[in-house]
This record gives C-alpha cells, sequence and structure tokens, in this order.
C-alpha cells in the first residue's frame, strides 16, 4: 500500500449519511481567500510537487514499482543516492535496524525530508573550520590524515580517488570552493537523470498532483504550555493542516481528474453535550480486576510505539475492559498535554500460533477521556494492542526559549539534580513503574532501558545495581531510580547530554515537558476469575493492529461502493469521539483514490490534509483517515468525498 499526502483544497460534495441521536446539525460557513495567501500558497505547491516527483524518480531508478519494498541496506543506499543524497554508513544504519526487514516508498519519502542534502555554505563552513588560515585550500595531507581517522573512516583508495581529481586539486592542495561546486552539480545532475528516466517511460509517468493546503494561524496547534492541542472560540474550523503521522508521509493529491466517486457528511455534536456512555457494571467493584499501565511514543518519523499485552482468561467470564491516558503526578499549575490524545484496546484471541489472531473486539464506548468494551470471554490467551489515532500525538515544532537546567553543583562542589529533573524522573518513574506496585523490577527496568538505550540490563548487572542503589525486593525503588541518574551525570562530570538522550526518547522537550508521549493505564475486571495481565513488548503497531483496524471498521461501519466501480468499497464508522474510514479495493489491479475533506468543519485528521490521496494495493484494504474534533467543546462536521483518479 502508498499514500500520497500533502493535499490541497478542492470541491467536497455531502450525501446526507445518518448521524447518531445525539449529533447536532451541521455547520457552513463561506471561506475568503486572499490573493496574497493564494500566491504563497501556490509556491509552496510548486516546491511540495516538485519534492514528490523527485522521490518518485529515485525510487523508480532502482526498483520496478512504487510498491516494491527496498529489502537491503545497499537499495537504501542506492535510491539515497539517486535523490541526491550522500549517506554514510551511520546514516544508513539510523533507518536500517537489526529489526528492519523492507522499507516501502512511505518510509522512503519520511528519510528524505529528515536526510536533507547539505547546502553549499555548510559545505564550505565545514571545510573552513579545517583551513584555519582561510586560504581555500587543504593540504592533501591534512585531509587524508582527517577522513580516514575521524567519524566515518574512509580508506586510502577513497581519499585518493578525492585527491586524483584534477578539477579541484592542484599541487597537494584541495581547492574545496571548486570541489563544492562539482558536488552540487554532481547531485543535481543525478536527480535530473532520474527525473529524465521517469519521464521518458510512460508506464511510470505520474499523476500531475494537486496542491497543498498551508495552515492559517487557527489551524496550528497551540504551544505546548496549553493542554492539549485545540482552538477554541471558532466555528469554522478548516481541517488542520499540522504534520500527519511519519508512517504514511504526506504526498500531493491527485485532484486532476477524478471518475467515479462517493460521499458521506457525519455531523457531530460537541462533547458537552454528547451523553456520556457508561461502560462500567454496577457491581463491578465487586468484580477482580488486573491492571497495567504503559505508554505511547512517539518517533523521530513520527511512527508510534507503544507496550503490547498478554491477557490470561482463566475461564468464561464476563468482563469489562477499559483504556485511559494516565494522569500522573505533576507540580499543580502544570497541565499534562496528552490528556487529550484519544486511546483505545484491540482484543485479539490467540490461537495455535501467535501470528494467527482473531479479532474479538475493541474499546468502542467513551466515557470522557476513557475508552471500554463490556462483554464476555471465554477461557483462554488474549492479546490486548493499544491503539491511537495519531491526530493528537503528532509532532509539534515548539520554541524553547531556554533549555532546562538538569544538575547543578551544591555549596560543596558536588553534583546534584535539579529539582525540576527530579520532578521530571518522578514521573517518568511512575510511568515505567508497570504494575503500580512503586518499585521497578526488571523487566520493568528492561522497557525502559530498551527504550532509552536500546539494550537490556542481564541478571549479573542488575546484581550489581543492588549493591549500588536503593533496592526491595530485588525492585529499584524510586530513590534507587534518581541515584542511578545521579551516578550518570557524575560519570559524565556533569555534561547532562546521556541524560537529555534519555529525557528525549520518553518523549520530552528540552523544557522538560513531556509533549511526545502518552502515558496510559488498562484496567481488566473479570466477574468469574482472576484475569492476569503482562506487558510483553514495547514495539511499533503490527500488521495485526492494522488488520484489526480495518476489521473493525468494515464489520461496524457503513459500506459504500464507489459509483460505476463495484470492486472498491470505503467503510465510514463513527464513535462518539472519532470518525475512520477504510478503503477495500477487490481488483485485481492497483487503484489510485483521491480523497477531499474540503467541507469538513472543526476536523483534525491523522494525515494533516485536507485533501490527499491513496495507493491501495491489490487485493487489500487500508485506512483512509481517522478523524477527531479540533475543538471538542464545539460541534464538528466530516464531510469527505472519496473519488477513483483516472
Amino acid at each position: 500500500m502508498e499514500v500520497w499526502d500533502r493535499g490541497g483544497k478542492g470541491q467536497c460534495v455531502s450525501d446526507g449519511m445518518a448521524s447518531s441521536p445525539e449529533d447536532n446539525t451541521s455547520l457552513s460557513s463561506e471561506k475568503v481567500m486572499h490573493p496574497e495567501s493564494s500566491q504563497a500558497k501556490k509556491s509552496q505547491h510548486a516546491e511540495e510537487a516538485a519534492f514528490y516527483m523527485n522521490c518518485r524518480a529515485a525510487y523508480l531508478a532502482v526498483l520496478k514499482s512504487s510498491l516494491e519494498n527496498i529489502k537491503s541496506k545497499e537499495q537504501l543506499r542506492l535510491v539515497l543516492q539517486q535523490a541526491g543524497r550522500n549517506p554514510s554508513q551511520k546514516t544508513v544504519n539510523k533507518y536500517w535496524t537489526s529489526q528492519t526487514t523492507t522499507l516501502n516508498f512511505d518510509d522512503f519519502c519520511t528519510i528524505l525530508k529528515e536526510e536533507k542534502p547539505a547546502t553549499k555554505n555548510e559545505l564550505l563552513e565545514a571545510f573552513g573550520k579545517i583551513d584555519k588560515d582561510k586560504t581555500g585550500y587543504i593540504l592533501h595531507d591534512e585531509l587524508y590524515r582527517i577522513l580516514t581517522t575521524r567519524g566515518e573512516k574512509m580508506t586510502e583508495d577513497e581519499v585518493n580517488a578525492i585527491t586524483e581529481q584534477a578539477d579541484f586539486n592542484c599541487g597537494g592542495k584541495l581547492d574545496y570552493n571548486k570541489f563544492c561546486d562539482l558536488y552540487m552539480t554532481t547531485r543535481e545532475q543525478c536527480c535530473k537523470s532520474a527525473r529524465e528516466r521517469l519521464e521518458l517511460d510512460s508506464r511510470l509517468k505520474q499523476l500531475q498532483f494537486g496542491n497543498q493546503t498551508e495552515p492559517s494561524s487557527e489551524e496550528i496547534t497551540l504551544p505546548v504550555s496549553k493542554p492539549s492541542p485545540r482552538v477554541s472560540g471558532k466555528t469554522d474550523h478548516k481541517l488542520a493542516a499540522t504534520k500527519g503521522d511519519g508512517r504514511t508521509p504526506s504526498r500531493p493529491s491527485s485532484a486532476q481528474s477524478c471518475k467515479a466517486s462517493i460521499s458521506a457528511t457525519i455531523s457531530m455534536a460537541a462533547r458537552s453535550n454528547r451523553n456520556a456512555k457508561l461502560i462500567e457494571p454496577d457491581t463491578m467493584k465487586e468484580w477482580h480486576c488486573a491492571q497495567s499501565k504503559g505508554c505511547f511514543y512517539l518517533e523521530e518519523d513520527g511512527e508510534i510505539i507503544s507496550h503490547k499485552y498478554r491477557l490470561h482468561v482463566p475461564q468464561r467470564s464476563a468482563m469489562c475492559i477499559t483504556i485511559k491516558p494516565l494522569n500522573i503526578h505533576q507540580e499543580e499549575g502544570i497541565s499534562c498535554h496528552w490528556l487529550s490524545v484519544d486511546t483505545a484496546l484491540y482484543i485479539l484471541k490467540e490461537n495455535e500460533t501467535q501470528e494467527n489472531l482473531q479479532l474479538v473486539s475493541f474499546t468502542e464506548q467513551q466515557n470522557q477521556e476513557m475508552s471500554g468494551w463490556k462483554g464476555e470471554l471465554g477461557s483462554g490467551v488474549y492479546w490486548l494492542l493499544p491503539f491511537t489515532t495519531g491526530c493528537r500525538l503528532k509532532k509539534v515544532k515548539t520554541q524553547i526559549t531556554e533549555e532546562a537546567e538538569l544538575v547543578y553543583r551544591d555549596e560543596d562542589g558536588e553534583l546534584a539534580l535539579t529539582p525540576e529533573f527530579r520532578a521530571a524522573l518522578l514521573d517518568i518513574f511512575e510511568t515505567i513503574d508497570l504494575d503500580g506496585n512503586g518499585l521497578l523490577c526488571l523487566e520493568e527496568y528492561n522497557f525502559f532501558e530498551l527504550r532509552t538505550s536500546g539494550e537490556k540490563c542481564d541478571e549479573e548487572a542488575w546484581a550489581v545495581c543492588k549493591e549500588n542503589f536503593d533496592m526491595r525486593r530485588n525492585e529499584l525503588t524510586r530513590q534507587g531510580f534518581m541515584d542511578l541518574n545521579l551516578m550518570e551525570a557524575n560519570d559524565r562530570e556533569g555534561d547532562p547530554s546521556d541524560l537529555w538522550v534519555t529525557l528525549l526518547s520518553l518523549g520530552y522537550n528540552k523544557a522538560l515537558e513531556m509533549t511526545e508521549a502518552c502515558p496510559f493505564v488498562v484496567d481488566i475486571y473479570a466477574e468469574k476469575c482472576k484475569p492476569r495481565i503482562k506487558a510483553m513488548y514495547l514495539e511499533a503497531g503490527s500488521s495485526q493492529l492494522n488488520r484489526a483496524v480495518c476489521k473493525s471498521v468494515v464489520r461496524k461501519g457503513e459500506a459504500k461502493v464507489l459509483d460505476g466501480c463495484e470492486n472498491v468499497i470505503v467503510y465510514t464508522y463513527s464513535t462518539g469521539g472519532r470518525i475512520t474510514s477504510v478503503i477495500e479495493n477487490k481488483s485485481e489491479n492497483k487503484v489510485i483514490i483521491h480523497v477531499n475533506n474540503e467541507q469538513s468543519k472543526n476536523c483534525l485528521s491523522n494525515r494533516g490534509l485536507t485533501v490527499f490521496a491513496v495507493e491501495v494495493a491489490p487485493k487489500s484494504m487500508m485506512v483512509s483517515q481517522h478523524v477527531m474534533p479540533l475543538n471538542e467543546q464545539e460541534e464538528w462536521l466530516y464531510n469527505c468525498v472519496h473519488s477513483l483518479a483516472s
């Protein structure tokens, strides 16, 4: 499956799809486009279209189809080079880890956004640090010493390949101004060649894409000092165009030619006007209970990872399963940004193999921030897969005026943790203490280690911790956790770099605010038996979760066949708090579906766009989008048109 986002604005037609009883009437308003704004957007449109044309040209210079996956590090290096990048081994390893088996076209676009090519000024600045006398030249001996001993070391032959080029070498010296000129020219020529090959091959010609909408001031997520990325005070909100989930990177949409289409309109009431559905049985206080905490973490590329759980039910019983954001201890007056993040659990039954999981249900009933499910489960093993749409947990650019201090030296010259850092560490402890007993066992600590360092602590290292830090029943106390971080600061003589690596990986920014993570708590209630829940993994959403999301929408949602295209079906499912659409392609060929949300009001999409397109592989289905209200205290209108692009 392939996704093209970065859409522009286009027309959307509604069709009176039935709304739920508690929903209110739809909103409508006129939009005015100023000439200056329109001109700026045209410029943005052109840049965006050029970027994605380069992405596609580079990808297809190495692979036969944009549906084909990158299968090795070498292929990744080649496509990056075709896009005018010069990736180091470190860069390749950053995106192709020991866990990576394939990367798709969406991943490639995301990587190109992250790995921007160096400008000539940046190259000259780097050379200038070596050329301290500012002569414009670097001696070959000096160049050889640096390139073979620093950073990603080059071989003698590789250095010679540079110094033997007559275009920018003379008298044992490198003219780095000429070198930079040639480097820039070669890079552009590489991109140009890839584009020309794409244009010559008529089978690979891309559709002319539409335009991206630049968000207006009321569409941009508020600074992190606010409790949630919402906007109040207006009812005429355009679909927010903030950055979308990195796993489905944005591409320009194909708005030029659409034939078959269907539309859906759902008007949703403000949260304060919706009747909360009680999800807790009246007698639940007498039921057996099990609980575990967990966390959603936002990766650098926008992907969301979380804990995944194994649930054991000893005998058939009525059950109630809930999930909600965790309101961990905070200083008074400081908001928990993550409390507005949507959470859900998908319940899958384990059969003969872990790979063969059967969707049972998901938590669709809502009670404020909590979502839950009531029903009966037979005895056996189940998997609980946490899910968030990514509408509210996404990358947000914030202006940090001053970096928080983590450590200081006291009157005796000894290092100590600042009160602000101690408060953050207490919140981290609360989050990673999954069973909530106030102590960290080795398994809990290892989830923390895997997230922050990528390595586990073995029994031998845990024994060393026991000798040096406060433990109780072979579990690390809060004070022990504090001392462990203080020891890390002492090991670096007060340099907070490693401490910041830990904090950033756990979703904190440089102001010590948790903006890219969402702690949550899962509660399991059983009437007739004692359930057991255990966190098993901390990883990205699996194919099992993706299938579960699609199946749940197909099972519960309203199905509409594209007019004149009976093999393409769009399913739309609405709960009180979100709307999800899924596209199923039953045909033998891939299809490109144009998605237009232009007429939606007060909506926030996980794509972050009003118009985009998705490419659906043959005999498959995929999520088109998740949509939530931008401001929950106001009514919101979902008005979406899915069209088959020709």
